[in-house]
């Protein structure tokens, strides 16, 4: 049987086992689908193993992207500019194909399942590692009218936003810049919910009817959600639906079958 997998380093907490399980079981694929847990430093030696005993496909996550990235043998577009791959495909030739569904992922919550549209908005995204680095390109091809990146380093979001330059409207600031300026919808890309943090913006960012996204997820809301429900945001959503849909897009590298993914973000949430 086919078998599939995600490598990381830690990895127990993974969905993706279940996310993939619902996956095969409502296309009617049979597959495997475990989580690996890939020592620091052996992550090429992994893969290769993976691949000799039936693996067909890799999901990659911390902090194995850029290992994965090296070892592909051939890129999407999506991954070359993220400079990332998540998604590694067995091709018939023995080659690996790698790609990047992130930014897919978060598009595709926002716009199919929440009904936010990018298009002419005015956009922050806090961060500047590569859980941002992953989306800047499919939050641009969706057109906003402006793209700010906001980072506590100011030359990383600047060299970043200057990467995506080609492609759109987008610039990169310090935190302590964003000032009075305000947005139809702000992104948490940063992993401060996961601490219990918040990241230093302003009270005022969020423009009238404004949606704020938190990448991450909990089993309840973040403290990220929170603060944007206190302080004006009319839409709030966390990070499970890009989770799940990052995944289907994924499956359908693999399988050439889209999933549905509305019922499985509900399985999942209730699983939380």
């Amino acid at each position: 049987m086919d078998r599939y997998a995600v490598f990381g380093n830690p990895i127990k907490h993974s969905r993706s086992p279940q996310i993939h399980s619902l996956f095969a079981k409502q296309t009617g694929q049979e597959l495997v689908y475990t989580a690996e847990l890939a020592e620091i430093g052996d992550f090429d030696s992994a893969v290769r193993r993976f691949i000799e005993n039936h693996g067909k496909g890799l999901n990659v996550t911390v902090p194995f992207k850029e290992d994965a990235w090296r070892l592909a043998d051939r890129h999407s577009e999506r991954a070359k500019r993220a400079g990332a791959v998540n998604t590694l495909k067995l091709e018939k030739d023995g080659s690996l194909y790698g790609d990047t569904t992130d930014g897919v992922g978060l598009v595709n919550d926002l716009v199919q399942n929440h009904h936010i549209q990018l298009k002419d908005k005015k956009i922050l995204i806090i961060g500047a590692g590569g859980a941002v680095r992953g989306v800047l390109e499919a939050i641009l091809r969706q057109q906003p009218a402006s793209l700010l990146v906001a980072n506590r380093t100011a030359d990383k979001a600047i060299r970043l936003s200057s990467d995506f330059s080609g492609l759109g409207n987008i610039s990169g600031c310090g935190l302590d810049e964003i000032d009075n300026k305000r947005f139809d919808i702000v992104i948490n890309g940063t992993s401060a919910s996961l601490q219990g943090e918040l990241p230093a913006i302003p009270e005022t960012v969020f423009d009238e009817h404004a949606c704020s996204y938190d990448m991450m997820y909990a089993s309840e809301a973040t403290v990220f959600m929170r603060w944007s429900k206190d302080n004006g945001a009319t839409f709030v959503f966390d990070g499970l639906g890009m989770l799940v849909e990052q995944a289907a897009e994924a499956f359908y590298i693999w399988r050439s079958i889209r999933p549905e993914t509305t019922v499985v973000i509900e399985q999942i949430r209730d699983s939380l």
